[in-house]
């Protein structure tokens, strides 16, 4: 059976979170990623396969290696998904910021 996973479940996990700032500069192993954590090693293979799953992470073999990095692709699928509410707020606090320039207390 092929499950399909939400991107957002995956990144509501702060492990998750953790290997994608772990692999976001450089392509690791699973061994290296695991080496980062407290955590059992198939914990982590969990995790990865996730992450996986979901295309944040793709995989690539170099010899008997498999190395996770970051699919920036899927990153930018995220990215793009948030950036209204983050307009939203930044306007929100923006039009704060004008309103208490201009308060001046009572006396």
């Amino acid at each position: 059976m092929n499950l399909r996973r939400d991107v957002f479940q995956a990144i509501a996990d702060p492990t998750r979170r953790a290997i994608l700032l772990l692999v976001a500069t450089q392509a690791m192993t699973a061994g290296a990623i695991a080496s980062n954590f407290d955590t059992a090693r198939p914990t982590v293979s969990k995790h990865l396969q996730i992450l996986t799953e979901c295309e944040l992470l793709k995989q690539q073999q170099n010899g008997r290696e498999m190395y996770y990095h970051l699919n920036p692709q899927k990153m930018k699928e995220i990215a793009d998904f948030i950036e209204p509410f983050r307009n939203m707020w930044d306007d929100r606090f923006n039009k704060l910021e004008d309103i208490m320039k201009n308060y001046k207390p009572k006396d």
